[in-house]
C-alpha cells in the first residue's frame, strides 16, 4: 500500500466565522481549562527524583500471537500501544480529562470544536531516528480510518477533511452542523504511526514483526507467546519534556506470560516477578504468609481509588433469541445472591455495583434529579416507570437459597409463559432454558459455577466453559456467546467511548464492546448529549441519563467492585506517596538497585 500525496491535499473547506480557532495552547480540557500552567514542571504523581535504570519484571496471563495492537485479528501482546507508540497529546490522570502536548507542542480548537489544529514538536522522532511529520499524522488517519480497529474507524470516520500547512501543522475538520466537543481530545490521544514503516505492512494482519513507534520503549526481543522485552530508548526524544519528568524510569521491562494466575503468583513469591496487582480477595486477606511477605521484603499497598465503580457484570447477549425475554433476564438478576457470594467467596471485601458511575456525582441511583435527565431518554424502549425508579440491586438473606427472591423470579417467569417441569425450566416455545457462559479465568469460572447452582433452583441450566485467551477473544469479537463476565471501565470524563460500548451502531459492529447487543435510541441520545455538553451541569445530567438507561435495561447482572486497588511489590520497587485518582501509575515508579 502506497500513501499518495494527493491524499494529503484534500480540498480545503471554507471555515464558517463562528468556527475560527482559538489561540494555540499547551493543553486541552474537556470542560474548562487544563489545571496545569504552560510552565508546569511535572505531573503530581511523578517524582523528578525518581531513579532511572534497572529492570521491572511483570506477569501477564494467557498468551499472544501478534505484536500488532491495531488489528482485531490474533491476540496482541499487552502494553505495546502504551509503550511503543505515542499520540499528539498526553493524558494527565490527576484530572478528569485534560491533555497536554506530547508529539504536538501546541493545540488549538474552533470555538465550537468543529476543528482542531496540532503543531508538532520539531524534535519529535520515531525510534529509528526519522522525524515525525504531519505526513505521518495524515497517513495514520487514513490508514486507521479504513483498516483500523472499530474504535479507530469510528473516531477517524468523523474527520470530514484535513489540511496540512507544513511539515509541523495539520488541521482536522469535523461536521460543523453537529460538532462533537470531545472529538479533538479523542483524536489527540490516537497513536501516530510512521508512514515509512507501515505503508509497507498489512495493518490488519496478526503479525510478529517488531513494531516501530516514537514512544519511550522499543520491543527488543520476544519469545512468541511467552515473553516480551521492552528496552528503553537511550536517546528517547521526549525524555526532558515536563510531562515525562519522573516517568518511564525502567531501563528494561520484561513481561512473562503465564497460563494461569496461580502459576504467575508463585513466580512473584519466588522473586521472578517484581510487582503484583492483586484481584483475589481471599489471597489478599490470607495468602501473604510466605517468608518474603512476613519479613518485609514484599510490601502490600491498598491504594484508594477516586474513580467511578465501573460495571463488572454478567453480560447477557440479547442477540441470542433465548435471552431476549426481559422476564428471563430479570430472573437471572434476582437469582444472583451477592450477599452469599461476597461472604463465602470473597471474605466480604467487595461492594455491590448498582451504578456504572457509582461513588461519583455522575451516578443515577434513585429517582431522576431533573426533568432533563428523563427527557433525554424519552425515546428509550425501557418502561418509563422502571426508568424513573432506577436500578435496585436485589437484597438476599445471604443463604444462597433466598426463598423470597426465588419466588419472585418464578412468578415473573410463569406470568411470561415459562413452565417448570421437574428440575428443568421450559420457555413458552417449549424449549428447555439452557444457557452457556464462557470465561477465561479460573476466578470467573468459580463465580459462574456458584451462580449456576443458584439458577438451578428454578430449573435454569447454565453450563460454564473455560476457554484459552485466543479462543475467548475470537468468541468476543464475533459475539459468539450467551453470557460473559466483563468489566466495563468508567472514567471521570465519559464520552465517545460510550457509543463504542453501548451505541446502536456498535451493536452490529464486530469487535466493538457492545457485547450485550444494546440498541436503544434513548441511550444513543444521552450519549450524544454527553459528548456535546459544554457545562458541567449538562454533562452531569447526560451522564446520569446514560447510567439510568444502562442499569435499567436488564441486559446485565451487575456484580461488585473494590473501592481500593491492591498492589504488592518487592521492596526495591518504589514510588511517590502521591497517586492519581485512577490508582497506581507504574510508569512513574522506579527500581532502587541499592535495595
Amino acid at each position: 500500500m502506497r500513501f499518495l500525496l494527493s491524499t494529503l491535499l484534500i480540498g480545503l473547506l471554507a471555515v464558517p466565522q463562528n468556527t475560527l480557532a482559538q489561540q494555540a495552547t499547551h493543553g486541552l480540557a474537556m470542560h474548562g481549562e487544563p489545571a496545569l500552567a504552560a510552565d508546569f514542571e511535572h505531573y503530581r504523581h511523578a517524582d523528578p527524583r525518581a531513579l532511572r535504570g534497572g529492570t521491572l519484571r511483570q506477569a501477564q496471563l494467557g498468551s499472544f500471537d501478534s505484536l500488532n495492537p491495531f488489528s482485531i485479528r490474533g491476540n496482541a501482546a499487552r502494553n505495546i500501544r502504551e509503550r511503543v507508540f505515542e499520540s499528539l497529546l498526553d493524558r494527565n490522570y490527576d484530572e478528569a480529562f485534560s491533555l497536554y502536548g506530547l508529539l504536538a507542542e501546541s493545540v488549538s480548537t474552533a470555538e465550537d470544536r468543529s476543528s482542531v489544529t496540532f503543531r508538532l514538536r520539531p524534535q519529535a522522532r520515531f525510534s529509528d531516528g526519522v522525524p515525525v511529520t504531519t505526513a505521518d499524522v495524515a497517513f495514520t488517519l487514513e490508514l486507521l480510518k479504513t483498516q483500523g480497529r472499530p474504535n479507530h474507524r469510528y473516531y477517524y470516520g468523523k474527520v470530514e477533511s484535513f489540511e496540512i500547512t507544513d511539515d509541523r501543522t495539520i488541521t482536522l475538520h469535523f461536521n460543523a452542523d453537529n460538532p462533537d466537543r470531545e472529538l479533538p481530545l479523542i483524536l489527540g490521544l490516537m497513536p501516530i504511526l510512521p508512514r515509512h514503516i507501515y505503508e509497507n505492512r498489512d495493518i490488519q494482519a496478526a503479525s510478529l514483526q517488531l513494531p516501530v513507534g516514537s514512544g519511550p520503549y522499543v520491543v527488543e526481543e520476544i519469545a512468541p507467546g511467552a515473553q516480551v522485552r521492552f528496552q528503553k530508548q537511550a536517546d528517547y526524544w521526549a525524555k526532558d519534556l515536563p510531562l515525562m519528568v519522573g516517568r518511564h524510569n525502567f531501563q528494561l521491562i520484561v513481561e512473562d506470560y503465564f497460563r494461569d494466575e496461580n502459576t504467575a503468583f508463585e513466580a512473584f513469591k519466588a522473586g521472578d516477578i517484581d510487582i503484583w496487582f492483586e484481584r483475589n480477595p481471599q489471597r489478599w486477606l490470607s495468602g501473604y504468609q510466605f517468608p518474603a511477605a512476613k519479613d518485609g521484603r514484599i510490601h502490600k499497598k491498598a491504594i484508594p481509588l477516586a474513580t467511578p465503580s465501573g460495571l463488572r457484570a454478567f453480560v447477557l447477549n440479547t442477540r441470542r433469541n433465548r435471552l431476549r425475554s426481559p422476564e428471563l433476564r430479570q430472573a437471572l438478576d434476582l437469582l444472583f445472591d451477592f450477599q452469599w457470594v461476597n461472604k463465602v467467596l470473597y471474605g466480604g471485601v467487595y461492594q455491590r455495583t448498582d451504578s456504572y458511575f457509582g461513588n461519583t456525582q455522575l451516578s443515577a441511583q434513585g429517582r431522576p434529579a431533573s426533568r432533563q435527565e428523563m427527557a433525554l431518554l424519552q425515546d428509550s424502549p425501557i418502561d418509563k416507570t422502571q426508568l424513573a425508579r432506577g436500578y435496585r440491586a436485589p437484597q438476599s438473606d445471604g443463604s444462597g437459597r433466598d426463598r423470597q427472591l426465588r419466588g419472585q423470579a418464578m412468578g415473573l417467569l410463569q406470568a411470561a409463559g415459562y413452565q417448570l417441569k421437574g428440575a428443568q425450566l421450559y420457555a413458552p416455545n417449549g424449549q428447555a432454558v439452557q444457557l452457556e457462559i464462557i470465561v477465561q479465568r479460573r476466578e470467573d469460572e468459580r463465580l459462574a459455577l456458584a451462580w449456576r447452582r443458584m439458577l438451578a433452583q428454578i430449573g435454569i441450566d447454565l453450563s460454564v466453559r473455560l476457554l484459552d485467551a485466543s479462543q475467548y477473544q475470537r468468541r468476543l469479537q464475533t459475539f459468539d456467546f450467551d453470557i460473559i463476565v466483563y468489566n466495563y471501565f468508567a472514567s471521570l470524563s465519559p464520552g465517545n467511548e460510550q457509543a463504542y460500548y453501548w451505541g446502536s451502531e456498535a451493536a452490529t459492529t464486530q469487535g466493538s464492546r457492545n457485547y450485550a447487543g444494546l440498541s436503544d435510541s434513548g441511550l444513543d441520545n444521552a450519549i450524544e448529549a454527553l459528548t456535546k455538553a459544554r457545562g458541567s451541569d449538562d454533562f452531569i445530567t447526560a451522564a446520569r441519563a446514560v447510567d439510568r438507561a444502562l442499569m435499567s435495561s436488564g441486559y446485565f447482572v451487575p456484580l461488585f467492585h473494590n473501592p481500593v486497588q491492591w498492589v504488592a511489590a518487592w521492596h526495591y520497587v518504589e514510588h511517590t506517596d502521591a497517586h492519581a485518582p485512577y490508582g497506581a501509575r507504574v510508569d512513574s515508579w522506579w527500581v532502587n538497585a541499592e535495595n
